[in-house]
C-alpha cells in the first residue's frame, strides 16, 4: 500500500509539473497542442519549426490552402507544361519514334522511383518548400544550401521559358505585336495569381490541369482515330513511319552507335518535360490533410507518365516521320507559335479543319499554367531555404516577388528571338532539374538509414514506398549517368566541330550546383549528418497535432464516391 500512495505521490507532482509548464507563458508555446487550440494551426505548425511564436510571426508563415482536389490536380497536370507540346518536336526529329518513346518510358521509371522516394519524406514531414530541409536535415547543410538555390534559380529560369513559349504561341495568331507586350501581360497575369491566398493558386492550378488533361487525352483519343484511319482522308497509317523513314534515327555517328547516341539524346529533352513533378512535395507544406492528399497524389504520378508521357510520345510517333519537312524547317526558322509543334503538324496532314488554333489555345494555357505553378515553387523553395537559415528571412510575399523578379530575364526574346531563348532556358533547366531528382534520392538513402538508427520502424509509416533503398539508389545512378554524359553532342566528330557554347549550356549547371554545395560547406564548415544524429523530429508534433484536426471524408452517394476517388 505505501508503494501505491507513492506512486499515486509522485503521479500528482507530476501533473501539476506539467500544469505549471502549461499555463507559464515562458514555455507554453513548447506545447504544439496548445497553439493550434488557442492560435490556429498554420502559427502552431510555424512556431514548431522556428522555435517559438513570437519569430513565427515576425517571419511569416504559409497557409494550408490547397484542398484535396488541387493537390491531385496539381499530380497529374500542375507542371505538364510547353515540353510535352513544343520541345518533344526536336527530340522527335532528332532521334526518331522508338528513341523518343524509350527515352520517355526510362526517364518516367527513373522519375517514378525518386517520386516514391520523395513521397514516403513528404509523407512524414509534409514542410514548405520540403526538399531543401530534407537535404539539409538528413544529409548536410552544405546540400540543402547547393539543392535550395539550385532548385530557386531553376524555377526561375522555367519561369522565363514558359513565358518565352506562351509569347512564341501568341504569334501564331498574331506577328505584328512586338512580343515584350505579351510577356508584360503574361507577367502580370501570373504574379497576380500567386500574391494573393494560395487558395487562388490553387484554383488557378485546378482549372488549367482540368484543360491539360481534357486536352491531351483528346489528343491521343485523335491520333488512335488517325491511325485507325478515321480522319478526313482515310488513310490507315498504322506503324508506317516506324518502316520508313524508321524507328530509331542515328544521330552524329552511324549504324548501332548512331541510333543509341540518338536514344540518349532523349533522355535530356524527357527530364525537362518531366521536370517539376516534385511540386507535389514542395506543396505539401501547404495542402490539407497532407499525410492523406500526398500519398494519394503521389501514386498518381504513375497514370500521368503512363498516359501522358508514354502514350503521348507514342502518338507523335505514328502520326509522323521524323524527317517532316514542316516540322524541321519550323525548329529551323523559329517559326511563329505552335507551328514547331508536332501534334500541330500532325492535324494539318490530316486535314482537320480549326483544331490546329485549339491546339495552340491549349499550348499557350500550358504554358501560362506551368509558369504560374513554378513561380509558386520558386517562392516556396526560397521560404525554406529561409527557415532553414541559409536565406534573409521574410514573408512567403518577398519570396514571390524576388522570384519574379528573375524573370525579366525573358525580354531577351525581344531581340534574340523567342525560340532561340526558350531553347537556351530548356537546356539549362534540364539539367537544374536531374540535379534535384539525385540530391532527392541522396536525401532518402539517409533518411532511410536515420530511420533505422533512430529505431523507427518503416511499418509505422502512413507512406511506405516499395523496394527501399534499392529504388533510390535506382534514380540516383540513372540520373548521375544522364548528368555526366549530357553533354556528349558537344564534342568533335566525323560531322562537327566542338561546339563551346554548347559545351557551357550542357555542363554549367553542375558548376554552379557544386561551387553552392562547396560555398556553404567552406563558410560554415558543415559536416555530413549521421544517421542517428539526423533531425527527423523537428516540425512533426504540430503536424501530427494537426492530423486530429482534419474532418473525415464520407461519401454520401455514388457521384460523392466517384469524385473522391478523382480528388
Amino acid at each position: 500500500m505505501p508503494e501505491k500512495d507513492s506512486y499515486e505521490m509522485m503521479e500528482l507532482e507530476k501533473t501539476k509539473t506539467e500544469s505549471a509548464l502549461y499555463n507559464d507563458p515562458s514555455t507554453m508555446y513548447d506545447d504544439p497542442h496548445r497553439i493550434m487550440a488557442e492560435r490556429g494551426l498554420q502559427l502552431g505548425e510555424a512556431a514548431d519549426m522556428y522555435g517559438d511564436v513570437e519569430t513565427a510571426e515576425e517571419h511569416g508563415y504559409v497557409t494550408r490552402g490547397l484542398k484535396s482536389r488541387h493537390i491531385q490536380f496539381i499530380a497529374l497536370g500542375g507542371t505538364i507544361g510547353t515540353g510535352l507540346f513544343l520541345g518533344i518536336g526536336r527530340a522527335f526529329t532528332t532521334a526518331g519514334p522508338l528513341s523518343l518513346l524509350l527515352g520517355y518510358i526510362f526517364t518516367g521509371a527513373a522519375i517514378y522511383a525518386m517520386m516514391q522516394s520523395l513521397g514516403e519524406m513528404a509523407t512524414w514531414l509534409p514542410l514548405p518548400g520540403a526538399i531543401p530541409q530534407f537535404c539539409a536535415r538528413y544529409v548536410d547543410g552544405a546540400l540543402g544550401f547547393a539543392v535550395g538555390w539550385n532548385n530557386w534559380y531553376s524555377c526561375s529560369l522555367i519561369l522565363c521559358a514558359e513565358i518565352s513559349a506562351a509569347a512564341v504561341v501568341i504569334q501564331f495568331w498574331n506577328v505584328d505585336i512586338n512580343v515584350g507586350a505579351w510577356i508584360s501581360i503574361l507577367l502580370v497575369v501570373v504574379v497576380a495569381l500567386n500574391i494573393f491566398a494560395v487558395s487562388i493558386y490553387g484554383e488557378a492550378e485546378f482549372v488549367f490541369a482540368s484543360i491539360k488533361i481534357i486536352s491531351i487525352v483528346g489528343l491521343i483519343i485523335f491520333a488512335f482515330i488517325i491511325d485507325l484511319g478515321g480522319g478526313p482522308t482515310r488513310d490507315r497509317l498504322g506503324f508506317r513511319y516506324w518502316k520508313n523513314p524508321g524507328a530509331m534515327k542515328p544521330y552524329i555517328a552511324d549504324g548501332n552507335t548512331g541510333r543509341f547516341l540518338g536514344l540518349f539524346s532523349t533522355l535530356v529533352n524527357a527530364a525537362y518535360s518531366y521536370g517539376g513533378v516534385e511540386m507535389v512535395a514542395v506543396a505539401a507544406g501547404e495542402s490539407e490533410n497532407p499525410r492523406r492528399n500526398i500519398p494519394k497524389a503521389v501514386r498518381r504520378v504513375f497514370w500521368r507518365i503512363l498516359f501522358f508521357y508514354v502514350l503521348g510520345s507514342l502518338a507523335i510517333g505514328v502520326l509522323l516521320p521524323y524527317n517532316e519537312s514542316r516540322l524541321l524547317d519550323a525548329i529551323h526558322d523559329d517559326s511563329p507559335g505552335g507551328a514547331a509543334s508536332p501534334w500541330v503538324i500532325a492535324i494539318y496532314r490530316a486535314s482537320v479543319p480549326v483544331l490546329p488554333s485549339i491546339v495552340n489555345a491549349v499550348i499557350l494555357t500550358s504554358a501560362t499554367s506551368s509558369a504560374n505553378a513554378f513561380l509558386y515553387t520558386g517562392s516556396r523553395y526560397l521560404y525554406a531555404l529561409a527557415q532553414n537559415g541559409q536565406a534573409p528571412r521574410g514573408v512567403p510575399y518577398w519570396c514571390i516577388g524576388i522570384t519574379a523578379s528573375i524573370s525579366l530575364l525573358t525580354y531577351m526574346s525581344c531581340s534574340a528571338g523567342s525560340q532561340v531563348v526558350f531553347q537556351w532556358f530548356q537546356n539549362i533547366t534540364a539539367i537544374t532539374a536531374i540535379l534535384t531528382w539525385m540530391s532527392v534520392s541522396v536525401a532518402y538513402i539517409r533518411f532511410h538509414s536515420a530511420l533505422r538508427a533512430q529505431g523507427i520502424s518503416r511499418d509505422t509509416l502512413v507512406f511506405k514506398s516499395r523496394f527501399q533503398p534499392y529504388t533510390a539508389w535506382f534514380s540516383l545512378c540513372f540520373f548521375a549517368i544522364i548528368i555526366f554524359f549530357n553533354g556528349f553532342y558537344t564534342f568533335p566528330s566525323k560531322t562537327k566541330k566542338f561546339d563551346h557554347n554548347d559545351f557551357i549550356t550542357a555542363y554549367v549547371g553542375i558548376l554552379i550546383y557544386c561551387g553552392l554545395y562547396l560555398f556553404w560547406k567552406i563558410f560554415k564548415r558543415t559536416r555530413w549528418v549521421k544517421p542517428r544524429e539526423a533531425d527527423i523530429q523537428t516540425g512533426k508534433a504540430a503536424l501530427d497535432a494537426a492530423d486530429a484536426h482534419w474532418p473525415e471524408r464520407k461519401a454520401n452517394n455514388w457521384w460523392e464516391k466517384i469524385w473522391f476517388f478523382i480528388a
